[in-house]
């Protein structure tokens, strides 16, 4: 998918949620459209900021803010338990004008997590912070906290025991409940990206994957396009995803989608699956994918507006 908006005033946006497995018949349709509905209150939050003037770093942190808040997606409400039954969260943000960035990994308390990589970026002299100390920053910049009882739902908790029961892969490689993403263009012509996860059901020994990684599975950068990554997050760091993507785009000069689509091959060839969303300068917004399905949408100041799940859907 490609969309492109060629005047400098106008603006873009993209989200996801997962790449996995999604198939038709594969979700119910209670499940089915609370995550379109999600995907869609997420854009509609996102554009009002974008419609106003404002920044695209503002535009991806509050969409992403929504998506957290939503238990259909693993970020935020609805993240995935460790194998020892705990919440840890994960994300990062990243302004492409400045290239300038924040980002905490195996934090537990804070209701947004996205939030907290924006207080590091914006607050703090570093780009990552982690676990207790990260929990401790959080409290210190009077960001909102929420305990074990907002995060946990019961589905959730049922991949977990399942998992122990055998029943399901603890790799999940089916990525049925992902990541979630922003990327936009503001009118300004300046771009960002923000990603947020709860990582894999039963993770151990404190895992990160790849996105709170600035680099793996988000990147910014005016001179190139910004890039939210999801899926097999070992494959992604390995293959630094998101600044190749954006390397490739500023050094080769071929389109963000072009580069999109020759990195996710090269990490096919070792066995990786997922999926990215850009959106570049010069106004285009794309989303390209190896996994059966993504959910993902994208809104323009033009009017163009989709949601989609499945892998055949226009």
């Amino acid at each position: 998918m490609n969309v492109h908006v060629p005047s400098s005033k106008c603006w873009t946006l993209a989200v996801h949620a997962g790449a996995g497995a999604m198939a038709r018949g594969g979700l119910t349709a209670t499940q089915e459209a609370g995550a379109r509905q999600g995907l869609g209150s997420s854009l509609d939050v996102g554009a009002v900021v974008l419609e106003a003037g404002g920044s695209a770093l503002d535009a991806v942190e509050a969409a992403v803010r929504v998506l957290e808040d939503d238990p259909h997606f693993n970020a935020g409400r609805g993240a995935a338990f460790t194998f020892d039954g705990t919440i840890s969260l994960d994300a990062a943000i990243m302004d492409g004008a400045a290239r300038a960035a924040g980002a905490v990994a195996g934090v537990s308390a804070t209701r947004n997590p996205v939030r907290l990589a924006r207080a590091v970026m914006d607050l703090s002299p570093h780009v990552l912070l982690s676990g207790t100390g990260a929990d401790e920053f959080s409290r210190e910049q009077g960001l909102e906290q929420a305990d074990m009882g907002w995060f946990s739902t019961r589905e959730r908790l049922q991949n977990l025991q399942e998992l122990k029961a055998g029943k399901l892969d603890g790799f999940d490689i089916d990525l049925k409940y992902g990541t979630v993403g922003a990327v936009a263009m503001d009118t300004q012509g300046r771009v960002a990206a923000a990603t947020s996860t709860g990582g894999l059901t039963g993770k151990r020994w404190g895992r990160i994957g790849d996105s709170p990684l600035i680099g793996a599975g988000t990147y910014a950068d005016n001179r190139s396009c910004a890039i939210s990554a999801n899926g097999a997050g070992e494959y992604f760091m390995r293959e630094c995803v998101a600044h190749e993507i954006g390397a490739r785009v500023r050094l080769c000069r071929c389109s963000p989608a072009v580069a999109a689509q020759a990195v996710l091959a090269e990490l096919a060839e070792f066995g990786g699956v997922g999926g990215v969303i850009l959106a570049a300068p010069g106004g285009s917004v794309d989303w390209i994918f190896t996994t059966p399905g993504l959910y993902r949408g994208r809104v323009t100041s033009q009017g163009d507006r989709t949601v989609s799940i499945f892998g055949d859907e226009p």
